[in-house]
């Protein structure tokens, strides 16, 4: 089991450190996680442009093993953790605000917004049944991420680069700030946007970039996959590329990734509708992540609940509550986010080896993806640390 290093070795602590290098105003949040210990301040403060490439799903035992020769893998300087839990809702958050779950109190795919009333898909901003985005009902989506940009504090004008599809989405707008935000359609184009604004000139410079690509060939098709080595390939080239059209411009690239990958076959997946028991002691649907589900439990049914857990499911999950958890730090660090209690239920299941947990819901439509993530191994926890001077 691996757990987040919040104290030095995380995502956290590099967007800490772009922050100083950055010459960041001050911010109570971010002042609990020290510096990337692999990459601390000094170490980037003379460069006029910092970019910070997030490749969604590049974990650190991909890029190391089926990734090996690759050009990302040979400016590879460290691995570090993502955060808990080891998915894209949370760690994206974390980049974008510079801050752990602990405070911007993301905490997964599906979270219930207690405030509203409503279990969410966290990135759509809309009810988990689907439907309009939760601010076509007058729903500001400032009251529900709450925590500061990052790109707000930066002594520096900021950028993020990011697919077109998501780029004006609630959650983005409210996350990128003051930044400006730019589109782009085909992976080229990523790349050749960010050159755009390297080359531009004038004062300092942070580029945030990000790409799905490879995280939706690994949910497809799976870690081992020759659609996912195509993806990678492809990313690679360009990266490769680009690093060539920027050399000279004074400009510090660094690469890394929200989480890693496993494959969790419909065999390891534990549906809910086929342990009826264990469903009746809830009174909401799972939330969190397939990999780290949050137990909503039925006032009088704890005891229920626990026994179930431990002498059905022992073989597949690790139970704690929820309580412990935030005390024992896998957050984050520092004062907790008012929210955060009430958005990761009484308890949370730890999913076992390559086990899953998923519960179905009135108009969902079922689907299983292969890829998964979220959870507490390696290649889920683990991602790459990549730094180029150009």
């Amino acid at each position: 089991m691996e757990l987040p290093d919040y104290h030095g070795g995380s995502i956290v602590n590099l967007m800490r450190s772009i922050e100083r290098a950055l010459d960041a105003s001050p911010c109570d949040a971010a002042e609990a996680y020290p510096e990337l210990t692999a990459l601390p301040a000094g170490a980037l403060s003379g460069a006029r442009n910092i970019v910070l490439l997030v490749i969604d799903g590049l974990g650190y035992d991909y890029l190391t093993g089926a990734g090996a020769g690759s050009a990302l893998q040979r400016h590879l300087k460290a691995r570090m953790t993502s955060v808990f839990p080891s998915t894209t809702a949370t760690a994206v958050s974390s980049f974008l605000t510079g801050v752990g779950p602990q405070q911007h109190a993301l905490t997964g795919w599906h979270t219930w917004l207690r405030e509203l009333g409503c279990l969410a898909a966290t990135l759509r901003f809309r009810p988990r049944h689907g439907g309009e985005p939760l601010s076509k009902a007058g729903v500001a989506p400032r009251s529900v991420y709450t925590a500061e940009p990052v790109f707000d504090r930066l002594a520096a004008k900021s950028h993020v680069v990011s697919p077109d599809k998501i780029i004006d989405s609630d959650y983005n707008v409210v996350h990128c700030g003051t930044a400006q935000r730019r589109p782009y359609k085909e992976l080229p184009e990523l790349f050749s946007a960010v050159a755009a604004i390297v080359r531009s000139g004038g004062g300092r410079q942070f580029i945030h970039a990000y790409t799905y690509d490879l995280d939706a060939a690994a949910h497809s098709y799976g870690s081992a996959s020759q659609e996912l080595q195509d993806k990678f390939r492809q990313i690679d080239a360009a990266y490769a590329r680009f690093l060539d059209e920027i050399a000279g411009s004074d400009t510090l690239v660094i690469a890394a990734a929200d989480h890693g990958f496993i494959d969790s076959p419909k065999s390891a997946c534990i549906e809910l509708e086929d342990h009826p028991q264990f469903a009746e002691t809830l009174m909401l649907p799972l939330c969190g992540e397939r990999r780290v589900a949050y137990c909503y439990v039925q006032p009088g049914q704890e005891d229920a609940f626990e026994h179930y857990v431990q002498t059905r499911l022992d073989h597949c999950t690790r139970l704690y509550r929820s309580t412990d958890l935030i005390a024992q730090g896998w957050f984050g660090l520092g004062p907790a986010n008012p929210r955060l209690a009430e958005r990761v239920g009484h308890y949370t299941l730890v999913m076992k080896d390559n086990y899953t947990i998923k519960d179905w819901i009135l108009g969902e439509q079922r689907y299983l993806t292969l890829g998964v993530h979220g959870g507490v191994s390696a290649a889920e926890m683990y991602v790459p640390l990549i730094v180029a001077a150009a």
